[in-house]
């Protein structure tokens, strides 16, 4: 079997920056590899053209063409024609997109097409409660219908999908996955009082939310420190830094507790998690976040937004804590019951490993993948066949 996938971002050097969506990509791909089945990986917008192969997965960097008039549609026609090249060629039998920006609308493909929800523009824009502009949503909504199958990383945004672009069709459901191999609890005991946030610094990841958070717990354990990680974004609301509204609301003493780093390398983000005492990631809008699985594969208590996705991914009072992060109060409360109570935050912790090996680890999610793929092939040629 040969899986294809386009995608706008890989976690590679070679490539421009990739988030959550191109780590869960890398993920399931060597995972793929290492069950015997090809795969190549097709990323597009990219700075150049370049062909690779690395670690037994062929790479196809598409340079991001800018066009006079309907670039758009110029655009996506040109990938149409690199891909259905290049799947004639190496015999691609399966063609994967995400569901970002519906890239895949207008494209017609030699194989047969499946789009993996990550999360759609409208979706987020819907979980956050915001305008879509509306060529994005008719963008998404024609990729989706067009499908040969689809598949969600989570139910809940298979259903909020659902919902959003009235689609009355099967979505399979199989979440992201992480090699627990590479996210080992650590034998450095965390340090004291240390609460970490990774991920960027944006409000739909609920940030903002944390600084008031963050001002109720300095207000009771004045040596609590935060480390936020991540890269800072203008706010899509204010127009300006969100690091800097960030800033703005913490009062003097959470000020002078704060320490932020703007990047930090793969390898280095570990090292964080092992020292925190207690992860913070209290977002609004996720499909099946990878920070998550990462911080509780490494045996990490967690305090998370308990919205949709998050029953999908935590066990509240077992791996953790999840909680309204607009409840400032209450949050805060469920991070000083673990800060004050470090043996209870270390068995949380091994729960979350525990609870990640069982759902979320690569051995288990390649098979359902592969599975999936099986019967896409056999019902080529049958649409919306797949359950």
């Amino acid at each position: 079997m040969h899986i294809g996938f386009l995608t706008p971002e890989y976690p590679h050097s070679q490539s421009t920056p990739s988030g959550g969506l191109g780590t869960s990509i890398k993920n399931l791909a060597s995972s793929l590899i290492q069950k015997k089945i090809k795969v190549s990986v097709f990323v597009y917008g990219q700075k150049q053209d370049l062909k690779f192969e690395e670690n037994g997965i062929s790479f196809c960097f598409i340079k991001q063409r800018k066009y006079s008039f309907m670039g758009w549609y110029r655009y996506r026609k040109y990938l149409q024609k690199v891909l259905n090249s290049q799947i004639e060629k190496d015999k691609i039998e399966i063609l994967e997109a995400p569901d970002w920006t519906g890239i895949t609308a207008f494209m017609k493909f030699s194989c047969p097409l499946d789009i993996r929800m990550h999360g759609t523009d409208a979706y987020f824009c819907n979980l956050e409660e915001r305008k879509q502009k509306y060529k994005n949503y008719l963008f998404e909504k024609s990729a989706l219908k067009s499908a040969d199958a689809l598949v969600s990383v989570s139910a809940f945004t298979a259903e909020k999908t659902k919902e959003i672009f009235e689609l009355d069709r099967p979505v399979k459901i199989i979440p992201n996955s992480i090699d627990t191999a590479q996210f080992l609890p650590s034998e450095k005991s965390p340090i004291k009082n240390r609460l970490l946030y990774f991920g960027t610094v944006i409000r739909k990841k609920g940030v903002l939310e944390l600084a008031i958070i963050f001002n109720e717990v300095v207000l009771n354990n004045p040596k609590t420190e935060l480390w936020l990680i991540g890269k800072d974004v203008v706010d899509i609301f204010e127009k300006r830094s969100t690091l800097e509204i960030f800033r703005e609301t913490l009062s003097p003493l959470a000020k002078e507790q704060l320490k932020y780093f703007p990047e930090v390398s793969y390898s280095e983000i570990k090292e964080h998690i092992a020292e925190a005492a207690v992860i913070v990631l209290p977002s609004f809008a996720e499909a099946l976040p990878m920070t998550w699985l990462e911080a509780m594969a490494m045996e990490k208590a967690l305090v998370t937004s308990n919205i949709g996705w998050a029953k999908e991914v935590m066990i509240d009072g077992k791996t953790g804590y999840t909680e309204d992060p607009k409840n400032h109060k209450a949050y805060a409360e469920k991070i000083l019951h673990l800060l004050n109570n470090p043996e209870e935050a270390k068995s949380m912790g091994k729960a979350a490993r525990q609870q990640v090996l069982k759902k979320f680890s690569t051995e288990v999610v390649v098979q359902q993948n592969i599975s999936f793929y099986k019967e896409l092939v056999i019902a080529r040629a049958k649409p919306h066949a797949i359950s």
